[in-house]
């Protein structure tokens, strides 16, 4: 093994166990984050007896669900049951290692240490745990393994309520996962890459993605929502129908492993959000966060953290807000929405993109993203409006309305 790929080793390590360290706590004290958040919007007090402010609350949950009794009911599949947990919780552990959180870090060294011999690195370091060139394609196929989890702990359960949220979270993932791949077609045509670190580097180039494609960053945030059973797409859990659902029969840390594969899903489709359409680490106005360096690092860092933690807190606040869909209302904002809407969105990109470029001839990449920024603008006002006409999507008080008027009609006729 030569020294240089033992330095790359070595720094792969130190990046791998500082990343899941982070990202361990952070999931914890988003627990408490959101608490407090629902707290402060309901005007009461959140957690506030243990520790300061209540800022030791995921560790007393944590000691908690670590003394309890684990149970297992009489008639499950013993197996798929303890297993279940972890096939949901690894896939989303794992997507925190391929979102570079920062700018690249120039680390020189050149070391022996004892009998493991030299260790040498030479120029910058990539502020990601693994670079992959595959970049959003590998996080939407092992995402889409989180299902599994989900689908065999609802199935080994042997509960009514438990296959039912299973069943529904298969249908939801798969509802709006194809929407989610066809959301990210536009992405790939305004980069010309998959990977995380050229679509950033493309972004500083020109403006953050969110403008020329707003439409790829709407479908994309919804069905990262439903992809990540959050209000109010929570209908693999719906405690008012089926207790909580899928993890009706866990307890103790098993269950609470579903919940550290939510958060951390959570924050992965907000870090994609600012990744790929609020330009990642990028600090907005300046090229000084690409001069390299510890502090623009640290400064491009604290840039990513901030645009992640304000995602994070638009989750929680829309769970807050909004009530919980309806089944039919869900599945038909997945098929008649959602993906024809990202389908003909790639259409119209794919042929904007080339009247720019090719028969206009606008070379310049601000130019050609703010053309595209009118472009969406327009189709914005087109598909909000439709989507309020409540034409695709129902709501109870426009059911009850044709109720009564087949009624009117029938008693007129009679």
């Amino acid at each position: 093994m030569t020294p240089e790929l033992k330095g790359y080793l070595l720094l792969s390590i130190i990046k791998m166990l500082v990343v899941f360290t982070i990202i361990m706590i952070g999931v914890a004290l988003l627990t408490l984050m959101e608490r407090k958040v629902s707290a402060w919007m309901q005007n009461r007090h959140g957690p506030n007896r243990v520790g300061w402010a209540g800022l030791l609350q995921p560790a007393a949950d944590g000691v908690k669900n670590i003394l309890k009794e684990e149970t297992l009911p009489a008639l499950s599949n013993r197996w798929l049951f303890t297993i279940a947990p972890a096939l949901s919780f690894i896939p989303a552990l794992l997507l925190s290692a391929v979102i570079p959180f920062a700018a690249p870090l120039p680390v020189n060294f050149d070391f022996t240490l004892g009998p493991l011999g030299r260790f040498v690195h030479q120029g910058p370091m990539p502020m990601v745990v693994a670079d992959l060139p595959v970049g959003f394609l590998f996080v939407l196929a092992i995402s889409s393994l989180g299902v599994y989890g989900i689908a065999l702990a609802g199935w080994s359960s042997n509960s009514k309520y438990a296959l039912l949220g299973g069943l529904r979270a298969s249908a939801q993932m798969i509802s709006y996962e194809v929407a989610m791949g066809l959301s990210l077609i536009p992405v790939l045509l305004m980069s010309g890459d998959v990977s995380f670190s050229a679509i950033v580097a493309h972004q500083q180039a020109s403006i953050w993605y969110v403008m020329p494609l707003f439409i790829s960053f709407f479908v994309f945030t919804i069905a990262g929502f439903a992809e990540t059973n959050r209000l109010p797409f929570d209908m693999p859990e719906a405690e008012s129908e089926l207790i909580t659902g899928y993890h009706t029969e866990y307890s103790a840390m098993k269950f609470s492993f579903f919940f550290i594969a939510e958060y951390a899903n959570v924050v992965t489709v907000c870090a994609m959000i600012t990744t790929l359409f609020f330009g990642g680490w990028d600090i907005p106005f300046t090229d000084w966060d690409r001069s390299g360096g510890l502090l623009p690092t640290l400064a491009t860092w604290l840039f990513f953290f901030l645009k992640v933690m304000f995602w994070i807190f638009v989750v929680m606040w829309i769970r807050w807000t909004l009530p919980r869909f309806r089944y039919d209302q869900l599945m038909a904002l997945g098929w008649k929405v959602m993906m024809p809407l990202a389908l003909v969105y790639i259409m119209v990109m794919c042929t904007a993109i080339y009247l720019v470029e090719r028969v206009a001839g606008v070379t310049d990449p601000v130019i050609g993203s703010l053309i595209l920024f009118a472009l969406n603008i327009g189709i914005a006002l087109l598909v909000f409006g439709v989507l309020d006409s409540g034409v695709f999507i129902r709501g109870s008080g426009t059911r009850q309305r044709e109720v009564l008027t087949r009624g009117a009609r029938a008693a007129t006729a009679g």
